[in-house]
């Protein structure tokens, strides 16, 4: 057993468990089998990523753990709540007072500062950062007044990572957040990742399918055609600096 699996079997029960998860989407006439029955522990605390091609479910199952999307027949539960059961009213409330989500795209309003971005979630959080705190956690402290289109792809990626933060969700589920990035900011975007998991103890989940992301992880969750394939532990994680691709 590795150090990082006996610290997942070790510590308290899943902050997630997911059980038999199917999701079927009809496309026209056709039936299309996101998942095809996904069980899956995540615990407080842990970064983990996702790793499979494009179509083999990963942002499925994503978007059920953050409460966009339910599933089509099996459970998941979120600490001692059933997400399942939930209606629409609730599923808002735990999205809103939980769940942080980083996107491939940044959608910041071009209209806002990065300060006045980050403020439209701190507003609506029971206990949030104040803007400022969080922009400064992402390395941001310089540029909270500045709009994205006076910001790199990598900078607004880092402002929308400030937005998802600054609630302190208990997790944070970014989808393919280096995509639209070149390695370098890839990396730096990655650094701020692991910080926010590391420093607020945030339950971090990220979906790539650049394989060379995995060294960070504590676990790695292998997908394939709707399934979990394996799941594999890192003895000796890597830091965002150390990656190269």
């Amino acid at each position: 057993m590795t150090h990082s699996e006996s610290h997942a079997v070790n510590t308290a029960p899943p902050i997630f468990e997911a059980r038999g998860l199917t999701k079927v989407y009809q496309m026209g006439e056709v039936q299309v089998q996101a998942l095809r029955g996904v069980d899956l522990d995540l615990y407080a605390g842990e970064f983990v990523v996702l790793l499979g091609p494009s179509g083999s479910g990963k942002s499925t199952l994503l978007n059920i753990l953050g409460g966009l999307d339910t599933p089509t027949s099996g459970s998941v539960r979120y600490a001692d709540h059933d997400l399942s059961l939930d209606d629409d009213a609730s599923m808002t409330q735990y999205r809103r007072s939980h769940v942080g989500f980083v996107f491939q795209f940044y959608n910041l309003i071009p209209s806002l500062t990065a300060r006045e971005n980050v403020a439209l979630v701190t507003e609506i959080a029971e206990n949030p950062m104040t803007p400022e705190e969080a922009l400064v956690l992402v390395g941001l402290g310089q540029r909270m007044d500045h709009f994205p289109t006076q910001m790199s792809g990598g900078e607004q990626q880092r402002v929308a990572i400030a937005r998802a933060v600054a609630k302190r969700p208990q997790v944070l589920l970014c989808d393919e957040p280096t995509g639209a990035l070149d390695a370098h900011t890839g990396v730096m975007v990655l650094d701020v990742i692991a910080r926010v998991n590391q420093e607020l103890g945030t339950t971090t989940v990220v979906i790539t399918h650049n394989a060379v992301i995995a060294a960070m992880a504590d676990r790695v969750v292998y997908f394939g055609d709707g399934l979990v394939a394996r799941i594999e532990c890192n003895e000796h994680k890597k830091n965002a600096s150390e990656l190269q691709w």
